[in-house]
């Protein structure tokens, strides 16, 4: 897999990001691909924050992952930082191939590199076969997550 970028989104790469983040089920009833306004907003908003990293993942020209980091200074935990992984998603055409271990590692390494000390995500409840895959990769069940739309 030496032919993968694991790089900073730039707004070309939004059609690419927000189709993968609304290729399922969940994503296709929350995201608006034929309205990318609301998406470079937040991306210019996310490049801003130096706590924030959303990243693509980029074989021969084409995105076929994404991910977004987020970095959390805190108080608890003796003052511990911690990072979020959020919107993990990988092409249907490479499921299976290895770039969602290698992409989840790179966020691991990213959080280490920043200092944190505990590396967090949520994942929809339905999304059985992502929370196998989360475990396989060292994530324990450890908290029921809660959400308020508003």
């Amino acid at each position: 897999m030496g032919d993968l970028e694991i790089r900073a989104a730039v707004p070309d790469d939004i059609p690419a990001v927000v189709a993968l983040l609304a290729d399922d089920p969940l994503g296709a009833q929350r995201e608006s691909p034929d309205d990318l306004g609301p998406y470079l907003a937040a991306l210019e908003r996310l490049s801003a924050d130096p706590n924030q990293r959303l990243v693509v993942a980029v074989r021969e020209g084409r995105v076929v992952g994404t991910l977004q980091l987020t970095i959390v200074p805190g108080l608890s935990r003796r003052g511990s930082t911690r990072s979020i992984i959020e919107g993990v998603r990988v092409h249907a055409d490479e499921r299976g191939s290895g770039l969602g271990t290698r992409f989840v590692e790179w966020a691991i390494e990213e959080s280490r590199r920043e200092n944190c000390q505990l590396v967090q995500l949520t994942s929809d409840i339905a999304r059985t076969d992502a929370h196998r895959f989360y475990e396989r990769l060292g994530f324990v069940a450890s908290h029921v997550g809660f959400k308020l739309q508003l």
